[in-house]
């Protein structure tokens, strides 16, 4: 049983991984690059989306992650596990703080009611999600090497 919920929740995260990764270095660059005003408008919409269902996913994510630590207390690689949850909380303290407030923002604008300074707005939600990317790359990492 331990094994499986180890897999699980390792997949899991690298999925959460991969969307966020994917965020920050394909589909932003292609919302940057359309014509007009159809970048804001697609970053608008990913904001509704993905805003509606990560939360659920970070903290799916950590929760799954606190189980195993706790179910494998005594094995081999809790401190990695340990080390990942901790990222992991670093990751939605992140989210909560930093992203997730100018995400509430953009996510509504339109062409006619953004305000004046919303691609510098936009530019600082990309430089805190390459941040917490990466923390959560290292979370995934640290969830893979506790399973050798």
């Amino acid at each position: 049983m331990l094994s499986a919920l180890e897999v699980f929740t390792t997949v899991e995260v690298g999925l959460m991984v991969g969307v966020e990764f994917s965020v920050a270095f394909v589909l932003n660059r292609i919302f940057n690059a359309l014509p007009g005003d159809s970048g804001q408008l697609g970053r608008a919409h990913g904001g509704r989306m993905l805003g509606a269902v990560m939360p659920f996913w970070y903290i799916g994510s950590l929760v799954l992650v606190a189980v195993w630590a706790i179910a494998g207390w005594h094995h081999h690689g809790t401190g990695l596990i340990v080390t990942a949850a901790a990222l992991l909380i670093v990751s939605v303290v992140m989210s909560i703080l930093l992203l997730v407030p100018i995400n509430n923002r953009s996510k509504t604008w339109t062409p006619e009611n953004r305000p004046a300074d919303w691609k510098e707005q936009s530019d600082r939600w990309d430089r805190y999600h390459y941040v917490r990317v990466a923390v959560i790359i290292a979370a995934f990492a640290l969830l893979a090497a506790a399973l050798t």
